[in-house]
């Protein structure tokens, strides 16, 4: 199945990125340029990294520190708005 309609990529091809090392939608993005045009799919990339890359992402690295508040989400809105960048 088809995850990008605008670069012909597959579930398939994205879950061989995340088993080769990608766990952001921003690193499928380097690897195939999945969600970088219109951008529909990366919420799809999102699901299928899903939990697998969370925990993958947490070993051996130190977590980020906690923003004003006591909670993750409580920094400003505009420091969680992150976008992948145009294909050039």
């Amino acid at each position: 199945m088809y995850v990008c309609s605008c670069f012909g990529i597959t579930e398939a091809q994205v879950k061989k990125h995340a088993d080769d090392g990608a766990c952001t939608p921003r690193q499928i993005a380097s690897a195939c340029k999945a969600g970088t045009d219109c951008g529909g799919c990366v919420r799809r990339i999102q699901a299928l990294l899903g939990r697998d890359c969370s925990r993958r992402d947490l070993v051996g690295q130190q977590r980020e520190p906690v923003a004003a508040g006591g909670h993750p989400m409580a920094m400003p809105v505009a420091a969680q708005d992150v976008r992948l960048p145009d294909a050039a």
